[in-house]
């Protein structure tokens, strides 16, 4: 039939052929059908030709009206194409056991649950549902928690493990003004798909808690949260810089800005102040930095935090402006340090563009040059502007300040690495004792004083710069009353701030870098924020509680307006009103809430999901909180964690919670990269150029060899064809840019749900980042194969298992159990330190121990398969099914450990041959004479002497010696 082979579709599962059972068939085949899901119910027939291949097959399928017989041929042309890698029938057990699971609601947290049971909250960081669903980075979390969720459910905690979407922001209004379609039809579609995929993984979520941030139920509680922050003085307005984005209409976090462009669209982002809606997190800094060390998180995300907050003791100096004669005017330029002892050195000063006395500090010759630096600067976002390596940019103002200390006089300089959001958005220029002050003052021929001395340096270093702590020099004034010599900077730091409380230059201050919370975005797929704006007056007033929650209207247009208004100004008839309490005209706000804000509390609502009178029930959280673990990525280590404990301090100050802190442990997973790519070059005549040459490679062209052409050679790799070829391998973090996406739809239907959890937790540490290789997936899923050839038996001749397993009813050895145990005690161990690719370690080393076995006890292998279950669930309750039991393993008791198995009380007994040592066995301590000879008999190495002899008499001497005297006659014994 050369290219074309009949398959004859059947309803019984797809199994494999026999021949098939212990070499993996890789034939790609393609399947010309009507059918939508080829490989659903398929089970294929193969017989091969004399020359290997496969000759002709029958398949059957049933269709939904009943069975239904048809012939299909199968060719290369075809558009479906089936890998046969199906070792064991995972695309039946795994979609039966989420139906079963989904059915019967097995994983659903009862709204009131016995609080005398340990409790278990283990919560992933939710997800923004995208248009382009889960690549197989994600699920590597979700696995994680599910381990866990799973093994405390058996362990007899309650267990609360919640999912739900994080679905307002930016993405999805772009995409419905791109389209025209609207924002929530968007979003509907694209969280029915993400759940569509969780489910298929078989995480143990609670979906009756499922909850979307885009729901008015739960933004209504958003809403609350704000308006008890506006009573409190927590939530204000001010006008302050921000970055905004003419093309997306649109205030953008600095999270939000790249190279001075959006993040999204690479529109160009302008820095321009306006009055927005504020946050004052400022006043929970000292309580976000003190509570940190209660923490059960990562080091480095608290330090992350700690330098976010950057807390720092100094002083507040006052320098005064002169004019232009050099005269002192009463008009101040005042600078916060944290290095006062060296305030002699300072030898001139630095505003930010945006700082609010800018405009007397130029000269009327400066005025241009300082206006088109400003504009220069409004295109850079923060973080571009404080970078270490950029080179200083800035301007002269042309006027100059009074150094308080000495009376010298001092030009103002305009630049853009000193922010007006932090301290007083200008600083004290110290350029022998700061690196970018000093790199600013050589490039624009400053003066530099040195008034810091470190006596370990050599004098070569005199003129270096310095910005160490030492002895402090050429800082005495008898003009002002001030002198610091020959102290140390500590000392010298202490008396310039009591001589400037004392004269009235200065004051003693703390200070954070942590900015008040930018907190209303001009979009329209954001929580509406409460408030009313009077006409006459301006003042803002709150919307009552008992009118929310505030709904958004319905919009058909959400481009920007062009003016800075938001798109909810469109919306005249909803955004005209009047305050109830006065019948005066009023405005609704038209700013929404950005994205962070739904995120702040939703595990709080995860514990009370239903509620329409309070946020949370008070005894129900007192019960579930905190959360126990947090799991998600490093990305989210500062802002979202510390919006959120922000959030969580002002909700404990009013007595919704009971607890100071949201998240007891944070854990943060690695980054699953895309599978290595390997490059090459070729020159204008299309040859290869190898990577080590000495020619310039950026000259040819770059191409990517596929792997099957590459091969490993000593510690590089190169191309098979032409092994002097050297490549250079990469691997890339996966994004649909650069094509290395893995679907794990794709992964599932291949290998199966079950093979993918395993994978991921198998590739390495979980806080590590990993790299994905597809084919390393084959070797969990042989292990998966192995498990459960191991309870089910062979295949039967058709390929198909029969419906029981082979286990038995006969009492375990003691080397089944300490097996068994050993297994059960690294398992536990393993999971509950998360370190999850040890654990299933230990599980194949206990599966190579029992194809050893004669036999598999029902008493080793049914703790096995609970052991299995976190990780492999729907295999693990199809064995637990097959072994008899009707319900689900949910909840069945997880494997403690016996000490007793644990401990090694095996010894080395030498064995003799006639009196010569042959070799050793290890036996039990008190092994019987009969035990010791079995084991000796079995011996690979001593097997030779024994086979084929009769024994005359053995001597055995309990833990010393075992010594078998051969008799010489023909008579033959049994080894066995």
């Amino acid at each position: 039939m050369s290219s074309h082979q009949i398959l004859q579709f059947r309803s019984d599962p797809f199994v494999l052929s026999h021949c098939c059972r212990h070499t993996r068939l890789t034939s790609s085949l393609t399947l010309q059908s009507p059918l939508k899901q080829p490989f659903s119910g398929l089970r294929f027939r193969w017989r091969r030709s004399n020359h290997g291949g496969v000759r002709s097959s029958t398949t059957e399928t049933q269709s939904n009206n009943g069975n239904r017989k048809e012939e299909a041929l199968v060719s290369e042309t075809a558009t479906t194409t089936i890998e046969l890698k199906r070792v064991y029938p995972f695309h039946e057990i795994e979609p039966k056991w989420q139906r079963y699971w989904e059915d019967n609601r097995t994983f659903r947290t009862p709204d009131d649950v016995d609080t005398s049971k340990p409790k278990f909250y283990v919560l992933d960081m939710f997800p923004y549902p995208s248009g382009a669903g889960l690549h197989v980075g994600h699920p590597l979390g979700y696995t994680a928690t599910d381990i866990l969720a799973r093994l405390r459910r058996m362990q007899g905690y309650n267990v609360l493990h919640p999912m739900g979407w994080d679905a307002f922001g930016l993405p999805a209004e772009q995409y419905a003004i791109e389209t025209g379609t609207h924002p929530k039809t968007t979003t509907l579609k694209n969280i029915d798909r993400f759940r569509l995929q969780l489910k298929s993984l078989g995480f143990s979520y609670d979906w009756d808690r499922e909850l979307s941030t885009t729901e008015p139920d739960y933004y209504k509680w958003t809403q609350w949260i704000f308006l008890q922050l506006y009573k409190r003085g927590l939530a204000y307005q001010a006008e302050v810089p921000v970055n905004w984005c003419p093309a997306l209409g649109t205030v953008l976090a600095n999270e939000e800005v790249v190279d001075g462009v959006s993040e999204r669209g690479g529109h160009p982002v302008i820095r321009k102040p306006m009055r927005q809606w504020m946050l004052k997190i400022t006043a929970y800094a000292d309580r976000l930095l003190e509570d940190l060390d209660e923490l059960e998180w990562p080091e480095s995300i608290k330090e992350m935090q700690r330098n976010w907050i950057g807390r720092s003791e100094g002083a507040e100096l006052n320098f005064s402006f002169l004019d232009g004669e050099g005269r002192e005017t009463d008009k101040k330029i005042t600078v916060y340090t944290t290095r006062p002892d060296t305030l002699f050195g300072a030898t001139y000063m630095v505003v930010a563009p945006e700082h609010h006395l800018l405009s007397y500090f130029v000269t009327a010759e400066q005025t241009q040059q300082v206006e088109e630096y400003k504009d220069f600067a409004s295109r850079k976002s923060d973080l571009e502007r404080t970078e270490l390596q950029k080179d200083k940019t800035g301007v002269f103002t042309g006027c100059y300040a009074k150094n308080p200390a000495n009376g010298d006089a001092i030009p103002i300089w305009v630049a853009d690495y000193v922010l007006a959001s932090y301290g007083t958005g200008a600083i004290m220029a110290v350029p022998a004792h700061d690196t970018r002050d000093n790199e600013f003052a050589l490039k624009y021929n400053i003066p530099i004083k040195w008034v810091v001395k470190n006596e370990a340096n050599s004098s070569d270093d005199a003129k270096k710069v310095y910005p160490g702590l030492g002895i402090i020099e050429n800082s005495s004034s008898s003009e002002t009353g001030l002198d610091i010599n020959q102290l140390s900077s500590k000392e010298a730091g202490l008396k310039v701030i009591e001589w400037a409380e004392r004269t009235g230059n200065g004051k003693k201050k703390v200070n954070y870098k942590l900015r008040d919370w930018l907190f209303a975005r001009q979009r329209y797929w954001g929580e509406p924020i409460p408030i009313l704006i009077l006409d006459e007056s301006g003042e803002t007033i709150a919307v009552s509680e008992s009118e929310l929650p505030l709904t958004l209207p319905e919009l058909n247009d959400f481009t920007p307006t062009g003016t800075g208004e938001p798109p909810l100004s469109k919306a005249v008839s909803w955004v005209n009103t009047v305050d109830p309490s006065t019948e005066k005209p009023a405005k609704r706000e038209t700013s929404t809430m950005p994205q962070w804000a739904g995120s702040c509390w939703y595990y709080l609502r995860f514990m009370d999901p239903k509620n329409p009178e309070a946020l949370v029930d008070k005894e129900k959280e007192k019960y579930w909180s905190p959360v126990d673990v947090y799991v998600g990525g490093a990305e989210h280590a500062v802002l979202h964690l510390l919006y959120s404990r922000f959030w969580h301090k002002v909700l404990y100050d009013i007595g919704v919670v009971s607890t100071k802190e949201p998240f007891k442990c944070v854990i943060n997973q690695g980054i699953i990269l895309g599978e290595v790519q390997y490059t090459a070059w070729k020159d204008q005549e299309g040859n290869f150029v190898s990577a080590d040459t000495e020619e310039r490679l950026n000259e040819h062209q770059q191409v990517t060899i596929p792997e099957e052409k590459v091969m490993k050679s000593g510690d590089h790799f190169v191309l098979k064809e032409d092994p002097s070829i050297r490549l250079i391998p990469r691997v890339y973090k996966m994004s649909k840019s650069r094509g290395n996406v893995v679907n794990p739809d794709d992964v599932v239907l291949e290998y199966g749900a079950d093979s993918l959890r395993l994978y991921e937790m198998f590739m390495g540490p979980f806080r590590d980042s990993k790299t994905w290789n597809t084919s390393g997936i084959e070797g969990v899923h042989r292990f998966l194969a192995r498990t459960w050839r191991l309870v089910i038996g062979l295949p039967q001749s058709d390929g198909s298992f029969k419906d029981g397993t082979i286990v038995t009813d006969d009492e375990p050895t003691l080397e089944q159990l300490r097996t068994l145990h050993k297994c059960i005690a690294k398992v536990t161990e393993e999971i509950e330190s998360t370190r999850f690719n040890t654990g299933i370690s230990g599980m194949m080393e206990f599966v190579n121990a029992a194809y050893k076995w004669n036999n598999q006890p029902r008493r080793i292998i049914e703790p096995f398969v609970l052991l299995l279950s976190p990780y492999a669930p729907h295999m693990a309750e199809e064995l637990w099914s097959r072994l008899g039991h009707p319900n689900s393993l949910a909840y069945e008791s997880f494997p403690k450990a016996n000490p007793d198995y644990l401990k090694n009380t095996t010894i080395v007994l030498p064995v003799q041959i006639n009196g010569k040592t042959r070799g050793t066995i290890e036996v039990e301590e008190g092994c019987s004479e009969n035990d010791a000879f079995v084991l000796a008999s079995q011996d690979e190495k001593l097997r030779k002497y024994l086979d084929g002899q009769s024994i005359k008499k053995r001597i055995y001497v309990p833990g010393k010696i075992l010594n078998v005297i051969l008799d010489r006659t023909n008579v033959k014994v049994t080894t066995k």
